[in-house]
């Protein structure tokens, strides 16, 4: 594997690299990419493939496959040879998502890797993920975990924390993984290190070329997203390194393992910002800073212009053309027109504007730097904006390491995550139809077809929260929900972009994944919810969108706005409606409650109550309770008692009262468990001899209804 090139003392590296890779000198990275662009045409369903010609080409084939599938299709050779322009499928699925490998034949050759689709469909579920917060940092980070907690399931995650001591073993850590895992059989899809979570480290490996100065363990955060297979610590005896922590011998607790041993299964990321004391800020303040600017970064509070810069400073480099990372993804991701060479530091830091999406720098490196790029001074200084970039050079890719660029990358301005692209190449290509940060590192962990040096080695990790993706709507805010029960009433303040519309959903348990209740987007910014939920729920909206890209179109949500309320907010309480006949009254008490494990005794008491004759001294008759009632009474004149009316509608329980006394009472338990906002109806009738008071002998009460709650 050729060295790469180190700044400072060995800058005469850069005379033997001419001398090796001169013979390339007129060629550069963009050449080992296609400017490819992608027309998503809906009737009928077809994506048009578009680039402009090339003369070195001989030919080109194009492999499709389904996101997440291990193999791709036979190539279909693309009709023109070394003319063609363009290529059109007309074989796919409105809704669905695909990947693309475009090769260009001749010389040089060139690859290009995409997700494409027709109005691919929404990712509303996106799986739960396991948050591990560095437990030193708690405390003074606060509210600002809740906050993240809630924009993860504003975004569709359900998350599961757990603080952990940097000074854990790494086992132990894993540990808390896979029984999040084994607690939620495939469920579990995404791991956030937040803070200085323990570092894993493994293998013998030099993947930048400088042996035997940095041969040996690298950190391996693919520890904890790989969940088949033995990692093991008895083998591997290597101690030439410079650096301590790259030595590894057995039963040191670093792995043996230079290759993943097997697929990673989670999308793992990591923001840490220990040991990095060229930034006067502490760990704390960094991590805290980072948190407020990926929530402003999620709602919109700063907007960032789709468009990526290139400042590669080591070009064809015997073909493993390194910037052919950022040419590749930012072609698919941003559009071929909206990619420019420039100088990293010099196009980023600038005071205003709406700035890049995506960046892209190597050069001959160091720990804290990359030659023609900048160093971790240069980032201490600097505010980028820019919010997702790729670095590449020498040492840094060994980021637990003092002032390590790398890491140093999201310590200021807008950048939200770093990856060390290059060796190997990465694919970000998922994030083109709503992919996330942490898809794209398991893809470019997992998949060689990317290429380079270093495929599916231990070393691939990703810098930043792996549950970001590219396109950000303005969400919708502002949420209220008004109790109408047994409906409730949303509202809320529409979003600042151009939408379709906003879904609803609902939880009644905020750690559980919301159902969407909405079947088509809501064009208002206010919907009923016609059956809601008794109890405690919480409501989530979220702007929705048909989003066109480079590479195709999808829909798009945004970031989602919170209500809880506990429903019904009316409390627990009788009310009479109706009038009785022959002054027959009916009143009840207590409040009737119902709590899991008892029920209120609620007494009915039946005034105005006449004898059974004139003078009988006795009183007869019975308090009926259903679950049903009827405000207007069924009228009870053609069973000859007329102006009498019947408040319910059925006979759900019965039970009599016999006394002398004008006022009798009757019982009825609510039962334990009932479901808050459940109402009982109940009424009462005196029976008296035929012909005394009417023709059928009775004289019926008012009703009451008993609106059932918690308290």
């Amino acid at each position: 594997m050729p060295r790469l090139l180190h700044h400072g003392p060995f800058a005469s590296a850069l005379y033997v690299a001419t001398l090796l890779y001169g013979s390339a000198a007129a060629q550069v990275a963009a050449q080992a990419s296609i400017p490819v662009a992608v027309t998503a045409v809906t009737s009928p369903p077809s994506l048009i493939f578009s680039w402009p010609f090339d003369s070195t080409a001989t030919g080109y084939q194009i492999s499709r496959r389904l996101p997440g599938a291990s193999g791709w299709s036979v190539p279909t050779t693309v009709p023109g040879a070394g003319s063609a322009t363009g290529w059109t499928d007309t074989t796919v699925v409105t809704g669905t998502r695909y990947e693309y490998q475009l090769n260009k034949l001749g010389s040089p050759a060139a690859r290009m890797l995409l997700t494409a689709g027709v109005a691919a469909s929404a990712i509303e579920d996106r799986g739960i993920c396991v948050l591990l917060v560095d437990a030193t940092l708690v405390a003074g980070l606060g509210a600002r975990l809740d906050r993240l907690q809630q924009d993860l399931l504003g975004d569709g995650w359900r998350v599961r924390r757990h603080d952990v001591q940097p000074t854990d073993s790494v086992p132990s850590v894993k540990a808390r993984i896979t029984a999040e895992v084994a607690a939620n059989p495939g469920l579990v899809r995404s791991v956030f290190l937040l803070g200085h979570v323990p570092v894993p480290y493994s293998g013998s490996i030099t993947p930048d070329g400088h042996v035997p100065d940095h041969s040996g363990a690298w950190p391996a955060d693919v520890y904890y997203g790989e969940l088949t297979s033995a990692w093991t610590d008895v083998s591997v005896n290597t101690t030439v390194a410079a650096r301590p922590q790259n030595r590894n011998v057995p039963g040191d607790g670093k792995f043996d393992q230079s290759s993943i041993p097997s697929d990673i299964e989670l999308e793992v990321g990591r923001v840490d910002f220990h040991d990095l004391p060229s930034f006067p800020a502490s760990a704390l303040q960094l991590t805290a800073a980072y948190l407020d600017k990926d929530h402003d970064y999620r709602h919109k509070v700063f907007a960032v212009d789709q468009r990526a810069v290139i400042d590669d400073n080591f070009g064809w480099f015997g073909g493993e053309a390194f910037a052919a990372s950022g040419w590749r993804n930012f072609t698919a991701l941003v559009g071929a027109a909206n990619v420019q060479n420039g100088d990293y530091f010099g196009t980023l830091n600038v005071p205003s504007g709406g700035g890049h999406a995506w960046s892209y720098g190597c050069g001959g490196g160091w720990f804290a730097g990359a030659g023609g790029v900048g160093s971790t001074t240069d980032f201490v200084t600097s505010q980028n904006r820019g919010v997702f970039t790729m670095l590449f050079g020498s040492y840094f890719g060994d980021w637990d390491s003092t002032d390590n660029f790398l890491r140093a990358a999201l310590a200021q301005g807008w950048t939200l995550s770093n990856a060390w692209a290059g060796r190997p190449h990465w694919s970000f290509h998922p994030m083109g139809l709503g992919g996330t940060l942490g898809a794209s590192a398991r893809l470019s962990q997992n998949d060689t077809t990317a290429g380079g040096f270093g495929g599916r080695s231990i070393h691939v990790a990703l810098m930043g929260d792996p549950t970001l993706r590219q396109h950000v709507i303005a969400p919708a805010s502002a949420l209220v929900v008004t109790d109408a029960w047994p409906q409730a009433n949303l509202s809320w303040t529409g979003s600042s972009d151009p939408v379709a519309g906003y879904h609803v959903y609902r939880s009644n348990d905020v750690g559980k994944q919301f159902v969407r209740l909405t079947t088509a987007p809501v064009a208002s910014t206010q919907w009923t919810d016609p059956q809601a939920l008794a109890g405690s729920s919480t409501y989530l909206v979220r702007a929705v969108r048909l989003e066109t890209t480079p590479t195709g179109s999808y829909w798009n949500l945004a970031q989602g706005a919170f209500a809880s309320v506990v429903l019904p907010t009316q409390a627990a309480a009788h009310t009479n409606y109706g009038a009785g006949c022959h002054g027959l009254q009916l009143a009840a008490s207590p409040a009737p409650v119902s709590t899991p494990v008892a029920g209120t005794l609620v007494t009915y008491s039946i005034s105005g109550i006449p004898e059974t004759a004139p003078g009988s001294g006795t009183r007869f008759g019975v308090t009926i309770v259903s679950l049903g009632g009827d405000p207007l009474g069924a009228p009870l004149d053609g069973l000859g008692a007329p102006g009498c009316r019947l408040f319910v509608t059925g006979l759900d329980n019965v039970t009599m009262f016999l006394g002398s006394a004008a006022v009798q009472t009757t019982t009825f338990t609510i039962p334990a468990g009932v479901t808050p906002g459940t109402q009982l109806y109940a009424t009462a009738a005196a029976f008296v001899q035929p012909g005394t008071l009417n023709a059928y002998g009775v004289a019926t009460s008012n009703g009451t209804a008993s609106f059932i709650n918690l308290q």
